[in-house]
């Protein structure tokens, strides 16, 4: 007996040392080292002719980059130069990790706004959150989770995405307006502030800031213009958010020379590069110091919340620029995950792939991920050099920059299409966008969700099941055609279905056939009620036949009652079997 389990253990050990060994020189292949580091796959292939492209792409995305990330950092409660913090680490790792040669990474408005509640704390809880959701992300990443984005509706972002979108835009409304109000404040308090102090609105401001915005908005269209150089025309339109914050900045420090202040101005931004150094784990506040299990527990449902929607974001935008290509979500993760950790270590906020700035490098004709040296690297001078300059970014200015780029985020089409296409998906839509908006981000994602798991939930409990009385070869049958697999959830449906029609046509039917075609598999639980409903149509003195079911679902079935094999047809038309049934009655 000593010599059986001594063998035993031995093959097992083989058995699992082989699976390790395999696993290793799997890790150890070229293929897969180039799958966990694509950059091993364009970099030989780079052309010289590569290089004017990307530097013009990664010039161009870095000209709207630098005001969005102080206008984010802002939106964040955070110093304006934590969005520049924000803006380079990304640019650089998504290079090595990154599959989409079109995908920025930076801040982006929703993450500003997720991370809000905490910065306003301390930022240590801005990098802290980083450099986790940056682990979580990872670690999905490398279990190939990328499915789970799959559970998330186009209703559901669309509704969580505009609710974002009114709610940053509704913060803004007051700097708009040159009016001051506390940092936190959001929908609908924003909007209660605005009414109630409508007396505070200050002229100047109020001018620049609405002139900003519909400069902005109006350039945006430019790149449609079909006279002249329509080069030159993209290039323009696409400088917009620079050149409406250098014509602010000069105004508003030309202007204040004599001593005066005409506008509301960003202040003091902290000079120079940040430190490389790992994220804090503890931090204090009120001169008390908080430790790392206190720092998650204030964090609380945002640590699976901000990863999701980081998540959300850089897979849909990659699947958009794809071109043709098959995106691969997983390492999509992957990337984001390292860019989120190594910002942690330069004092950045949570980060993510950035629409706008996405399709700036797309339509500036970026050829390589390599253009985002060139976005980090502008980032990086104008951290070193411009401070001093961002001291006079008037805030109508950087709110005009942010409500502009809100705007684009309200998509009424798709709201239109859900009209016309199927109006039930209004419903998550709905949900997602009115809790998002008068609860919380997090929460409203969650209803959405669940929303539309109940939907599928539905779905798979109530199958669709069609029954008919049909006459073949002179004999009434009651033939019901199952359209999808069928499983626990719906063996009992199936079940009252039958019984509930026999019950009405129960003196003119003797026999059931039930179409097996599109039933792929069963469970257990389906065969016990398929073998209580042959018990159950006995006593109504009928008879069951599974007609063209596969061999995996008879098995089933059959595997609890071996003598119930006969009542399964393959291979036959339906006019023989049933002529086959009444001929062994006779």
């Amino acid at each position: 007996m000593t010599n059986v389990n001594d063998n035993l253990f031995a093959q097992q050990f083989r058995s699992n040392q082989s699976t390790v060994l395999n696993g290793i020189k799997k890790l150890c292949k070229v293929s897969t080292l180039k799958n966990k580091f694509p950059v091993l796959n364009w970099l030989p292939k780079y052309q010289a002719s590569f290089l004017l492209c990307d530097a013009i792409a990664g010039f161009t995305v870095g000209l709207t980059t630098i005001p969005q990330a102080i206008a984010y950092g802002v939106v964040a409660g955070l110093q304006p130069q934590y969005g520049l913090y924000a803006a380079f680490m990304g640019c650089f790792t998504y290079i090595i990790f990154g599959t989409c040669k079109d995908v920025t990474i930076a801040t982006t408005a929703i993450m500003a706004l997720m991370v809000h509640d905490y910065a306003i704390i301390t930022p240590d809880f801005a990098v802290f959150i980083s450099f986790i959701a940056g682990c979580v992300i990872l670690l999905l990443g490398l279990l190939n989770l990328g499915v789970l984005v799959r559970f998330i509706s186009i209703p559901v972002i669309t509704g969580f995405t505009m609710a974002a979108a009114f709610t940053i835009g509704s913060a803004q409304v007051n700097n708009l307006f040159g009016m001051k109000s506390p940092s936190n404040q959001f929908l609908p308090s924003s909007w209660q502030h605005f009414f109630t102090h409508v007396t505070s609105i200050r002229l100047n401001d109020s001018l620049l800031g609405v002139c900003s915005l519909i400069f902005l908005l109006v350039m945006k269209k430019t790149k449609n213009i079909h006279y002249g150089n329509r080069t030159i025309w993209k290039y323009i339109s696409l400088s917009r958010n620079s050149m409406v914050v250098i014509f602010g900045t000069l105004l508003a420090y030309l202007l204040s020379r004599d001593g005066s202040e005409p506008f509301r101005i960003t202040g003091n931004i902290t000079a120079g590069l940040p430190f490389f150094r790992p994220p804090p784990f503890r931090t204090h506040i009120d001169e008390e110091e908080v430790y790392f299990t206190d720092m998650i527990q204030t964090i609380g449902s945002s640590l699976a919340s901000i990863p999701l929607v980081s998540i959300l974001e850089i897979v849909a935008i990659a699947k958009t620029f794809s071109k043709g290509k098959v995106v691969n979500a997983s390492q999509e993760m992957i990337a984001l995950g390292m860019c989120n950790i190594m910002g942690s270590f330069v004092s950045s906020m949570p980060v993510t792939g950035s629409f706008t700035r996405t399709a700036i490098n797309n339509a500036s004709g970026v050829k390589t991920p390599l253009g985002g040296i060139v976005t980090g690297t502008m980032v990086l001078l104008a951290l070193a050099f411009l401070t001093q300059t961002f001291y006079y970014i008037p805030k109508a200015t950087l709110a005009s920059v942010i409500i502009a780029a809100m705007i684009s985020l309200v998509e009424l089409d798709k709201i239109a299409d859900v009209w016309k296409s199927k109006r039930i998906d209004l419903l998550p839509f709905m949900v997602t966008l009115l809790t998002c908006l008068f609860w919380s981000l997090e929460y409203g994602i969650l209803c959405g969700v669940l929303i539309n798991i109940s939907f599928v939930l539905y779905r798979v409990a109530r199958p669709q099941i069609y029954l008919d009385t049909i006459k073949i070869c002179g004999y009434d049958i009651c033939f019901v055609d199952v359209k999808q697999r069928l499983d626990f959830a719906s063996a009992e449906y199936l079940k009252e279905k039958i019984l509930k029609f026999m019950n009405e046509n129960r003196h003119d039917i003797s026999l059931i056939i039930v179409k097996g075609v599109e039933i792929n598999s069963i469970d257990y639980t389906v065969a016990v009620n398929l073998l209580s409903l042959k018990e159950d149509l006995e006593v109504l003195s009928c008879d069951l036949i599974c007609w063209n079911w596969n061999d995996s679902a008879t098995n089933v079935i059959c595997g609890l009652n071996s003598e119930l094999r006969y009542m399964f047809k393959k291979e036959q038309s339906i006019e023989d079997v049933v002529n086959d049934y009444y001929l062994s009655e006779a």
